[in-house]
């Protein structure tokens, strides 16, 4: 072959996607199993037949709406297809080739995917014994190379989110030309009083960002959507690395039908936090570790026996997603999702 590929590219980590086996109970992609709120899906429809026209590309009427619901200008607002590109564009726009970025491990897959394709090299700071984010640990790995730290509460896969007088100590200790990315994709699905707010800490430090998504809580995972509110400079920045159009029209209408529909997220978001304590609290039972979690899973660090987890629960027509040599996360799905679930676990536990 005469064209050159990047070298480099070889030792890339693949981002691994939650397994989809048709029969089989999907507990491995952390997507809420009842589908788009009710109210949402008519958006959706009447939006499909205007597909031949170009999207907004600024998303003006999505824009205008979270900032009124936020409370924020437009300026500090950018968004991206599924706050993974909002990582992607972070990375773009702060970072050239021998910039560190720093994030906590193990965390979202994509944070050393992203940073290697941008030239900028890793800095993975290890969790505490407890599967929590080591704050004191990630402000020690800073240096004068640093141009972003990825915090990501509830921190996905292990569930475990910062409360936020912690959080405030560790942003205080962050010098201002750091950029920190407080990723929130399951912030809807905290219930903890002392939880940080993102978008609240970003009125307080010109180097926060809050990430947050509509493919979670509000199941858009398939259309792509998510938003960063930031600093004036950072959002512009972000926008001047977005690529054209990559937030559909379709998406844009059902993020908006999404915005208006308060009442039945919340029922929905209710009704998951109930299902996380009785799947969190039967395992427990069962003899598991699982630490408390923020999100819409749980965390169980099986160490080596994950894989064997993994194959019992596959066995038993269950998917979870493993971290081999680490654990396993399974999403929080229906009742009867996670009752099959339960039993392949008790099964897998005897």
């Amino acid at each position: 072959m005469s064209v050159r590929v990047r070298a480099d590219l070889d030792s890339l980590p693949a981002y691994v996607a939650g397994r989809t086996v048709p029969g089989s109970t999907k507990l491995a992609s952390n997507e809420v199993s009842r589908g788009p709120l009710p109210s949402v899906v008519e958006a959706i429809t009447r939006a499909a037949h205007e597909v031949h026209r170009y999207p907004d590309m600024a998303a003006t009427e999505l824009v205008d709406d979270l900032a009124e619901r936020l409370d924020v200008p437009v300026e500090r607002i950018a968004v991206g297809c599924g706050s993974v590109a909002l990582c992607q564009q972070i990375v773009q726009a702060m970072c050239v080739p021998g910039d560190e970025v720093v994030f906590p491990w193990r965390s979202f897959e994509a944070y050393p995917i992203l940073t290697r394709v941008a030239g900028a090299n890793e800095v993975r700071v290890p969790l505490t014994a407890e599967n929590a984010l080591d704050l004191d640990a990630l402000a020690a790995a800073i240096t004068g190379s640093t141009r972003v730290v990825f915090v990501c509460t509830p921190n996905n896969p292990t569930g475990t989110a910062l409360h936020e007088d912690e959080l405030v100590a560790f942003l205080d200790r962050v010098p201002s030309d750091v950029l920190v990315v407080l990723d929130e994709a399951y912030r809807e699905f905290v219930d903890d009083p002392k939880a940080p707010d993102g978008v609240e800490l970003t009125r307080r430090w010109d180097n926060v960002v809050s990430l947050r998504t509509f493919s979670k809580a509000y199941g858009l995972a398939g259309l792509r959507v998510g938003y960063a509110v930031a600093p004036p400079e950072v959002a512009e920045a972000l926008r001047k690395v977005y690529i054209p159009f990559s937030v559909n029209a379709v998406a844009q209408a059902a993020a908006v039908a999404s915005l208006g529909a308060r009442e039945e997220l919340e029922q929905r978001c209710a009704e998951v936090i109930a299902e996380r304590k009785r799947v969190g609290d039967r395992l427990l039972e069962l003899g598991y570790r699982v630490p408390p979690t923020q999100a819409n899973f749980v965390w169980v660090p099986l160490g080596e026996r994950t894989r064997a987890f993994n194959e019992h629960c596959l066995e038993n027509r269950v998917v979870v997603r493993a971290f081999t040599g680490d654990g396993a996360r399974v999403t929080v799905g229906t009742p009867q999702e996670n009752d099959a679930l339960l039993e392949a676990a008790a099964s897998f536990a005897g």
